[in-house]
């Protein structure tokens, strides 16, 4: 018996990719919160450990959620967990993907790497109660507006199928042993791209304050990489999202479309934690390490007076330079 298709296996694995990457990211970010108890300079780039422990969760069940598309995964490891479901019982598991996926955890993650990228060029440092209540209350409105449409219908008036479809069954298939293929129902898609359009607005007025303040080059770089990304990667999604509503989930075009739309995301995902999570910890350590090398020497009275004062704590965020000695 084959228990996975070879799609199923291409999700499984850059899933499971994604995962080793995110455990390595929540590495860093324990090792860093551990480092900054007993290091001066890197307690103030650690006041954001929160949002960043965040960051990683939110991708990390974002990730696990795409699980939940998968109809052979649902069949053979899901359904035998659960009592004997009908086909709209089944059904719901895809509803609770988009509504998680579309809803939450996507723009969780990007509403976090936006505020990432913001309070990186501030010199206030942000509560972490402050930090974690502004990602939930942006995210709200949008997870609220895809509860309404998805589970409670939305408008009165009768829309075509390709505005609120979210699962389908093929033709001559509706035994409740048949596979249930989730789909993004168009009206899911025009949210979700509403709140695109503001969110990349407001990543290009974050992006220009950060890089008009930036020196390093290789801080540019990343900054430039992380905007090419997310400002072609977005409207892309979105744009083949819309498109994957007029065709059948269980067409080849719409699983070519589909498995983009997950590499999009999957992309979102891993250039973020790379820039923002694991490069900036990496580098405020290693700065960190090179300070303390250096205190031996200003107490053996090398240096004047000014070179002999201690340094200015590591700055948080990914436009963070290194501390100078």
């Amino acid at each position: 018996m084959i228990f996975f298709s070879a799609i199923d296996f291409f999700y499984v694995a850059f899933i499971a990719a994604l995962l080793v990457l995110s455990l390595f990211s929540i590495c860093f970010i324990l090792l860093l919160r551990f480092k900054s108890r007993s290091s001066r300079h890197l307690q103030n780039f650690n006041s954001l450990w929160t949002v960043r422990f965040l960051f990683v969760i939110f991708i990390i069940l974002w990730s696990l959620t795409e699980v939940l598309r998968l109809p052979s995964f649902r069949r053979f490891y899901l359904y035998p967990l659960l009592p004997r479901l009908t086909l709209p019982q089944q059904a719901n598991f895809c509803k609770f993907h988009l509504v998680l996926s579309l809803g939450f955890f996507e723009p969780g993650f990007l509403i976090i790497l936006l505020f990432l990228l913001d309070v990186s060029v501030k010199k206030t440092t942000h509560k972490s109660f402050f930090s974690v209540f502004y990602v939930f209350a942006s995210c709200l409105p949008l997870f609220l507006l895809q509860v309404y449409f998805v589970f409670l219908g939305g408008f009165k008036v009768r829309l075509p199928q390709p505005f609120h479809r979210s699962w389908f069954i093929p033709d001559m298939d509706h035994h409740n042993d048949a596979l249930v293929f989730c789909d993004y129902p168009l009206l899911s898609t025009i949210l979700f791209g509403l709140f695109g359009v503001i969110f990349i607005l407001s990543f290009l007025l974050s992006c220009w304050k950060v890089v008009s303040q930036v020196i390093n080059k290789a801080l540019k770089l990343r900054i430039f990489a992380l905007a090419l990304t997310i400002l072609v990667g977005l409207p892309l999604q979105v744009l083949l999202m819309g498109m994957s509503a007029f065709w059948r989930p269980d067409k080849p075009t719409y699983n070519r479309i589909a498995v983009t739309v997950f590499l999009i995301t999957f992309t979102f995902a891993a250039v973020g934690e790379g820039i923002l999570v694991i490069k900036p910890i990496a580098d405020s350590l290693a700065a960190a390490v090179a300070l303390v090398e250096q205190q031996p020497l200003r107490g053996n009275g090398q240096g004047d007076d000014e070179s002999s004062s201690p340094p200015p704590p590591a700055e948080d965020g990914p436009a963070a330079t290194k501390c100078d000695a």
